[in-house]
């Protein structure tokens, strides 16, 4: 049986030929992005803001505004109830007073204290004993309880992670390329992050620490994806090295191609299959690798490519002074358009 060719190989797709459509979609979106994290937030979860987090399962359906009614007169602030995927599931979450933005908060030293730390456990109580009382035969499931003083920490140790990762990236490929590949693969990983930040922020959907783990594997994703075109670019470079920046780049995103598309495929189809069917707990987390596979895949064309032609990249940026005989000295290969 023959394999399945999901690229031809004479495929030549003339990708920078839409590189100006594509970075203003690119900057919308980003704009968009930021503009919905400023305006609307981030929902937040129990491990930044602090707090309690009950899954609870009930005996019949359960109306959520009738809940939320019942918990309101409780006088224990702001809680979140959310469904998880029926109406006899739920996910109780009550925040800390003062809670919030863990940005504003971990910066404006508003840590909880031990105090606060009791009056969040009594109001967990009560609302553990007003749900018992008011809805016989309910099973409370995993409680999950974070102080103000470890949200804060959590903040601070997942951004800090993600500044790191992003920076070590960019490092990397400087020492492995040129500076300008370390750059291009900075404003990549900008991009699919801001994104997902957007994604968050427009959805509402829990952002918590399994988040800022997708975005780590989102950032590895798309650097593998960006260094295979790179390598291949730095390889052509010194074998066409007449050829137009252009057309090279669009010959080796071509040739690497056939790859990227198996790849990004085969997790896309595994993620959806996961988003739909997998457990509620890593909802956002399945949701956020998905997003992230294809804006990496996008990115790895229309941004991380542009920006080497944006930054002058050429031949010279690889070539040692003295010349290489063995190279060809073709304006284009046979075949490519």
């Amino acid at each position: 049986m023959r394999p399945i060719k999901l690229v031809p190989d004479n495929t030549n797709i003339a990708f920078l030929h839409w590189r100006w459509v594509a970075l203003a979609v690119s900057v919308f979106l980003i704009l968009s992005s930021v503009a919905l994290v400023s305006i609307r937030g981030l929902n937040w979860g129990v491990d930044f803001v602090g707090g309690q987090q009950m899954r609870i399962s009930f005996a019949k359906p359960v109306d959520i505004g009738e809940l939320r009614t019942r918990l309101e007169r409780l006088n224990v602030g702001d809680v979140t109830i959310q469904e998880l995927g029926n109406s006899q599931t739920m996910n109780v979450r009550i925040p800390l007073a003062g809670g919030g933005n863990p940005i504003s908060k971990c910066l404006g030293g508003g840590i909880s204290t031990d105090g606060q730390a009791l009056d969040s456990n009594k109001i967990a109580s009560a609302v553990r004993a007003e749900i018992v009382k008011g809805y016989p035969g309910v099973n409370i499931g995993s409680v999950a309880s974070v102080s103000g003083k470890v949200g804060c920490e959590l903040f601070s140790t997942g951004s800090l992670a993600l500044t790191l990762a992003m920076a070590g990236i960019a490092l990397f490929i400087w020492f492995r390329f040129e500076w300008q590949f370390g750059v291009g693969a900075l404003v990549t990983l900008f991009h699919d992050v801001v994104l997902t930040f957007g994604f968050f922020a427009l959805t509402q959907l829990q952002f918590d620490l399994n988040v800022i783990a997708a975005i780590l594997t989102i950032i590895g994703y798309s650097l593998n994806d960006t260094i295979v075109v790179y390598d291949r670019i730095r390889e052509n470079l010194k074998k066409y090295r007449k050829m137009a920046m252009e057309p090279l780049i669009d010959l080796s995103t071509n040739e690497t191609l056939s790859r990227t598309v198996t790849t990004s495929l085969s997790l896309i189809i595994t993620l959806a299959i996961l988003l739909f069917l997998g457990p509620d707990m890593i909802f956002g987390f399945t949701a956020a690798m998905l997003l992230g596979i294809v804006i990496g895949t996008f990115s790895s064309f229309y941004i991380s490519n542009p920006v080497l032609i944006w930054l002058k990249v050429g031949p010279n940026s690889f070539l040692a002074t003295t010349r290489n005989e063995n190279a060809e000295r073709v304006t284009k290969p046979e075949g490519f358009l």
